[in-house]
């Protein structure tokens, strides 16, 4: 199976990006399946359900979120009636919290892959443990029996802390994958234990920016403590970045991993 996940979607330019080169990384890859982290789709807070229709027309399969899960308030209804996107599992149950964290989905020929949406805890908006929450799940669906391939979105801030979920979940999945701070890291790798690996998948955004924020109110706020205004997606070409992932047949391990980046301003790689 060949699963491709695409960071961060920032702004219209995030989006037009997708659009722009998704349906053809999917038919140039033979793609099987597309996630693509959403959470900042929406002007860069959250996302709605027309900003998700235009990430599901040009080719995803289904939407991760993070710590702007909430930022729209009309995603708090449209997540119970859409299946293909998943907030973080660690968030509250499901009487406090709507949604799902996990979802596993049935290819056209019978596999299946899980998807599991997680929000680290470091510098971030404290939730429950990721940890114990992505054990429970992955000892309920384990990989190679009740699913031929599991993804996990570590949507997180500290390095340390995404690197500690891929060693926790190794063996037990796919791909982990980190999200949220937005630049590509150069560490794809397959860990021991045959799980894919990268820190953080880099954003789809244009990166003439401060990680796909227009660059005049990060810089006032870091040259002189004022706000200005809320920060605005960057609006120039989005590179489009991700990590492709083809999996072992019968154990679900992965066999390959490499990065994905096309369009806009950073150097092109394409798995050949």
């Amino acid at each position: 199976m060949k699963i491709a996940f695409f960071g961060d979607v920032v702004g219209r330019a995030g989006r037009e990006g997708l659009a722009e080169h998704l349906p053809g990384l999917r038919r140039r890859l033979g793609l099987d399946f597309v996630i693509v982290n959403a959470e900042n789709a929406a002007a860069g807070f959250g996302v709605t359900e027309a900003t998700a229709r235009e990430l599901f027309d040009a080719g995803a399969d289904c939407l991760t979120l993070g710590n702007h899960s909430w930022d729209q308030r009309e995603a708090l209804t449209y997540i119970v009636r859409e299946p293909r996107l998943i907030r973080p599992l660690n968030y509250p149950p499901l009487a406090q919290a709507p949604g799902r964290g996990a979802q596993l989905f049935d290819l056209a020929d019978g596999r299946r892959i899980l998807v599991v949406n997680l929000l680290g805890r470091v510098h971030m908006d404290a939730l429950d443990d990721p940890f114990a929450a992505v054990d429970r799940e992955l000892a309920a669906c384990p990989l190679g029996e009740a699913a031929d391939a599991i993804v996990v979105d570590m949507h997180a801030e500290a390095t340390s802390e995404k690197m500690a979920m891929g060693h926790f979940c190794d063996g037990r999945a796919t791909l982990v994958v980190g999200t949220h701070t937005h630049v590509p890291t150069a560490d794809a790798q397959i860990l021991p234990g045959g799980t894919a690996y990268q820190t953080d998948a880099g954003a789809c955004a244009d990166y003439d920016s401060v990680i796909g924020n227009q660059k005049d109110e990060p810089l006032r706020r870091f040259t002189t403590r004022i706000s200005g205004g809320r920060y605005k997606p960057a609006e120039g070409a989005a590179t489009v970045c991700g990590v492709l992932v083809e999996t072992r047949a019968g154990s679900g391990l992965a066999q390959l991993i490499a990065p994905i980046r096309v369009g806009g301003r950073l150097s092109e790689a394409v798995p050949g």
